[in-house]
């Protein structure tokens, strides 16, 4: 199994959060770019400030790692407009795949037309332009219902609206990594919500987020089905060691 080729490494972190410097913050990212051509991961996950500075080090050591960003991230309550405003900054930029943050506060206030119309704008921007599409639906948020409910209603705007060959390009995400959680329960991906994920986005692809520490964990989550793992460990997870990161 050629696991580096499941793992979106990331680092979506600000030099805030973060508590160091700019400069620091910049040269982590660097760090992570490097790791990802060196171990030859499928995708370098970035926040968008950074996508330019990946491509030009992708260009510059002619890697075919894939450049992610995510959009309206982490709360993803922003408008459909604001949602494709920022995505298309980052086609312009260099990126490959577009990690939007779904309104799933909209989607759980019953506002579903206002969800559905931001899957299929937003979605159609990203497939026009030869992009991968995900929608972090944000699991830790939603109780088993709204999480099959939420992964059908993106699944049907999807296949009513787009041929099926486009349907291996648009992903449901389970997690930010950056939800907090009150309880101190998982805030990525469990086997629980992965498997619900899988059985209602289907034939929709899955990418596990959050969570995954581990060569055992990432092995399991592929051999139920996802496609893509997002995790901040991914050297850690290659080398077959131990992480403490909570991404």
């Amino acid at each position: 199994m050629h696991i580096e080729q499941y793992l979106d490494a990331t680092y979506l972190k600000t030099a805030e959060q973060a508590k160091i410097s700019k400069k620091e913050n910049k040269a982590i990212v660097e760090q992570y770019i490097h790791e990802a051509i060196d171990y030859n991961f499928k995708l370098i996950m970035i926040r968008p400030e950074f996508v330019s500075l990946a491509k030009e080090m992708m260009l510059n050591t002619v890697s075919k790692v894939c450049i992610g960003t995510v959009i309206d991230f982490p709360k993803g309550d922003k408008s459909t407009a604001f949602k494709l405003v920022e995505a298309k900054k980052a086609i312009q930029d260099g990126a490959d795949d577009l990690d939007f943050v779904l309104d799933y506060e909209a989607f759980k206030r019953g506002e579903i037309d206002l969800v559905k119309e931001q899957v299929l704008a937003c979605t159609k921007l990203g497939l026009e332009h030869h992009k991968i599409v995900k929608w972090i639906i944000e699991v830790a948020a939603l109780n088993n219902h709204q999480i099959v409910q939420l992964c059908a209603l993106i699944k049907n705007v999807v296949i009513a609206h787009f041929k099926e060959s486009s349907y291996e390009s648009v992903f449901v995400k389970s997690s930010t990594g950056f939800y907090e959680t009150k309880d101190g329960s998982p805030n990525g991906a469990t086997i629980e919500s992965v498997k619900l994920m899988l059985e209602n986005a289907f034939p929709l692809p899955v990418k596990a987020a959050g969570g995954v520490r581990n060569y055992q964990e990432a092995v399991a989550m592929i051999k139920l089905g996802v496609k893509r793992i997002g995790t901040s460990s991914a050297k850690t997870i290659v080398d077959g060691n131990e992480s403490n990161s909570m991404y």
